[in-house]
């Protein structure tokens, strides 16, 4: 009987970084209607942060629901995403988009 053999090109120990995933999000205030656009390593989280009124630019501007949000390995994408969505152009793209 064969062994099997070794030598394959996985890496056996696992880089966190490179495991993470960036988010650029937009929600909705359902008090005003307005958007709020931000970036977040821990997309769960970050939205109930603002849901609780712990976020000072939304904690009069809630309930918020997620409108829309975009995954990237990057966090520098995702930061140039986010500045891109608070431009005209960015917010021209997010209502074609809804």
């Amino acid at each position: 009987m064969e062994e099997a053999q070794t030598g394959s090109t996985c890496p056996t120990k696992l880089d966190v970084e490179q495991l993470a995933m960036y988010y650029t999000y937009v929600l909705k205030s359902k008090k005003d209607d307005g958007l709020y656009i931000g970036s977040t390593s821990d997309l769960v989280e970050r939205v109930k942060q603002h849901n609780n009124g712990n976020v000072q630019s939304t904690k009069n501007r809630r309930p918020l629901f997620l409108l829309y949000y975009e995954a990237c390995i990057s966090k520098q994408k995702v930061e140039k995403r986010e500045e891109y969505f608070k431009t005209g152009f960015g917010r021209g793209f997010l209502k074609s988009r809804m």
